[in-house]
């Protein structure tokens, strides 16, 4: 195992300048100590893609970025890579957990890649090397390499050692509601009817399995930023759709919401965006959104909006009640906690298809 604070003190005497991120619990500790360091900047980034194009001009201006992502969102840098990266001759550290997968594990957004990874990496045209996370020379020379070279840097679990956020940059959510509180209340509002709620990859579909017992619950345990585009298709073909989504999920692919808005007048689709301000499932960095006008931003593109941020369970359950016999595009931003441990749902409740009948 590296030491977490010694390996990002070298890159920093190295002269890399930016860490660009989109987090992964398998580097969490790498993202607390880039966050708790005044001597790098830490980007938060709202897609991989995006990570790969701040970099690159990062780059070409003469800086030293590194990347930091996790293996499913490899697949989000695609197009970055092979029609930016490549025919321009930019490179820069890319490092990429690598998530595996057995059989039974309820996390099959990473079954494909924790077989096809390296083939993946090779069809962008790079090489790979396993990052040594046991020699800090050795892994120091290697970040050298893929700063040089079409060489993607592989990460494994427990490569670095523990590094806990400083206090300055941990959250206080404890005036807003738990968003299990919430949810509880949806299954109260929508149990045992047709309507069909998509929930986010992360906390917020583990934390529906667990606290909407009684509603019809589909839950995406990847594509990361999908649900809203999800939930279109299901409105698109006449469902009652109500999306549980994130603060993080909202900006990763936010043409989401652009695409939704154009059938407003044709669907029954509601947006709930549940804003803990971090990202929980990969060790709960803050998500640095706060500038972010959801509200407007929803607004602008085709939905009916309840204008306020909603931070009390008597104000969620008015509105909420005030939508349901609304047909339309509707978008709730919501302030909340979250529960510290909740458990992924099991592999059998995450594969039922819950679009089909009723």
């Amino acid at each position: 195992m590296l030491n977490t604070k010694n390996f990002v003190k070298k890159l920093i005497e190295k002269g890399y300048t930016h860490f660009c991120v989109v987090p992964c619990s398998f580097s969490k500790y790498i993202i607390n100590e880039a966050i708790n360091n005044p001597d790098i900047e830490y980007v938060p980034c709202a897609s991989e893609a995006v990570a790969c194009s701040v970099a690159a001009g990062l780059k070409m201006a003469g800086k030293k970025p590194i990347v930091l992502i996790q293996s499913s969102g490899l697949t989000n840098m695609g197009s970055c890579i092979t029609s930016l990266l490549k025919p321009y001759g930019i490179t820069f550290p890319i490092l990429t957990s690598w998530r595996t997968y057995k059989e039974g594990d309820s996390e099959i957004q990473h079954q494909h890649l924790a077989t096809e990874l390296p083939k993946l990496i090779e069809a962008y045209g790079y090489e790979y090397l396993i990052l040594d996370n046991e020699n800090l020379e050795n892994a120091l020379n290697q970040i050298d390499i893929f700063d040089h070279t079409y060489t993607i840097g592989v990460i494994k679990k427990d490569s670095f050692s523990k590094v806990e956020l400083e206090d300055e940059h941990k959250l206080d959510l404890s005036s807003y509601p738990l968003r299990s509180e919430y949810l509880l209340s949806l299954n109260d509002k929508f149990k045992n009817t047709d309507t069909l709620f998509i929930g986010t990859t992360g906390n917020t579909a583990r934390e529906m399995y667990h606290f909407m017992k009684d509603t019809n619950n589909f839950y995406m345990v990847g594509n990361m930023g999908g649900a809203l585009s999800l939930g279109l298709g299901a409105a698109k073909a006449g469902k009652k759709v109500i999306v549980c989504g994130g603060d993080a999920e909202f900006v990763m692919h936010m043409g989401g919401l652009t695409t939704a808005g154009r059938y407003k007048d044709e669907i029954d689709l509601t947006y709930i965006l549940f804003d803990n301000e971090s990202n929980k499932s990969t060790g709960g960095q803050n998500s640095y959104q706060q500038h972010v006008d959801y509200i407007g931003l929803a607004k602008s593109s085709g939905f009916d909006v309840y204008e306020n941020v909603i931070n009390s369970i008597e104000e969620f359950n008015r509105v909420i009640k005030g939508y349901s016999n609304k047909k339309g595009t509707k978008f709730l931003h919501v302030k909340c906690g979250y529960d510290d441990v909740v458990p992924r749902p099991p592999v059998e409740a995450i594969r039922v298809n819950k679009f089909k009948g009723n």
